[in-house]
């Protein structure tokens, strides 16, 4: 029996032993692929919760190796596993709106006029992310303006590929738009809002509903850090925060394959840029081009990419990546010139932030009225780190407000 006890516990010494050397190794791998630049707000706390991420997707990796459950499963119940209680200033449920879950936040106080209405839709690749991972945003931005803010329970990938959460985006926003009465709110007065994924599911939404007649215009839009296009990942900002967290240039590429077909098979042919014809990309150059970037920022050591041709193989599978639902800043000049007024918000550290630039110019070149604002100390992801206790993040909180 003492012989038995023994063994025991040495099997479980050298198990986790052994786990621990298997996230210590994932997290040194990572760390020399990683960079945070000196002009990064707050560094030691990013370098924090990036160790933090890194744990829990080993940890999922793991789990899902030794059969218990997949690692995208873990990631998603770690991140949502924080419950918020009652709120003091809000009215919370959770409804349906025709297929889709959405969560509503509605401000206690009396209003003697009709509310503002908020879709928001939130980030996290397409793959992560939940009304839960950005209740703590929601919460704030329903208070704060005083609008009724309705967070969008979208179907994630890959087990739900393009054009699902897409779909799922527009049909709770016409939802809202035709019973906007049941919840105190002005019709002409309804914004769509998102994060990153949710960015750029708010700008697809928004061109779509951009000629409709039948539903009131939308009030305007506004993409926090989006990703609008997949035919560059060789932009400026891309070669500079390639390593930088919370989101490295690899890791977007991924996220976009894992919601159009759920098949990362051509990650590499998508990062060197020959997943798309030279004749296509030619077409859309005058929308997606580092000559449509600011000069101030190609600084940090940006070198002009080689354009590659594609197989026809290659091209065949990711060739709707080409459509302006799943990278809106493809979409045609008719389509631009109806969208509503824009805030677009962009991080000087964050591969995504020539999308938003690329986008600012396009609607000002149609004549839309767009507010950017910049955070020259900011990184993806920093906005929904404006209120994590001991790790928040001055620069996050100054960005929200600007949306507030």
């Amino acid at each position: 029996m003492a012989v038995a006890y023994t063994l025991l516990v040495l099997f479980l010494a050298v198990f986790v032993a052994g786990f621990i050397l298997l996230v210590m190794g994932a997290i040194n791998f990572d760390f020399s692929h990683s960079e945070i630049p000196p002009g990064v707000n707050q560094p030691v706390k990013l370098r924090i919760i990036h160790i933090i991420l890194i744990s829990t997707a080993v940890v999922g990796k793991i789990l899902e190796n030794i059969g218990i459950c997949s690692g995208v499963s873990f990631v998603r119940y770690m991140q949502g596993r924080k419950t918020l209680g009652v709120d003091p200033k809000l009215f919370i449920k959770d409804l349906w709106f025709e297929k889709v879950p959405v969560r509503i936040y509605q401000p206690k106080v009396p209003s003697a006029t009709q509310r503002r209405g908020v879709m928001f839709f939130h980030g996290g690749g397409w793959v992560f992310g939940s009304p839960e991972t950005h209740e703590k945003l929601c919460r704030f931005i329903a208070s704060e303006s005083e609008s009724v803010v309705v967070s969008v329970g979208y179907r994630l990938a890959p087990e739900h590929k393009y054009p699902a959460a897409y779909e799922d985006c527009l049909h709770a926003t016409i939802h809202f738009m035709n019973n906007t009465e049941h919840y105190g709110v002005d019709p002409a007065n309804v914004i769509v809002c998102g994060d990153s994924a949710g960015g750029n599911l708010a700008a697809a939404v928004s061109q779509t509903l951009a000629g409709r007649s039948d539903l009131p215009k939308l009030r305007a839009q506004i993409l926090i850090y989006p990703g609008l296009q997949a035919l560059d990942f060789n932009l400026p900002s891309y070669q500079q925060n390639r390593g930088v967290p919370l989101l490295f240039r690899e890791h977007a590429a991924f996220y976009l394959l894992q919601y159009l077909n759920g098949d990362a098979s051509y990650l590499e042919e998508v990062l060197e840029g020959s997943h798309i014809p030279i004749d296509i990309k030619l077409n859309y150059r005058k929308w997606v081009s580092p000559d449509n970037i600011p000069e101030k920022f190609k600084v940090r050591g940006y070198k002009p990419h080689v354009l590659l041709d594609c197989t026809t193989e290659v091209y065949e599978t990711v060739k709707r990546l080409c459509e302006p639902n799943l990278c809106p800043l493809l979409a045609e000049d008719a389509i631009v010139q109806q969208l509503p007024e824009s805030f677009i918000l962009t991080c000087e550290y964050d591969v995504l932030r020539d999308d938003g630039l690329l986008y600012k110019k396009r609607l000002e070149d149609n004549g839309v009225r767009v507010t950017w604002y910049h955070l020259e100390d900011g990184f993806h992801g920093v906005i929904n780190s404006f209120n994590s206790d001991w790790l928040s993040f001055s620069s996050g909180k100054r960005g929200l407000d600007n949306i507030v």
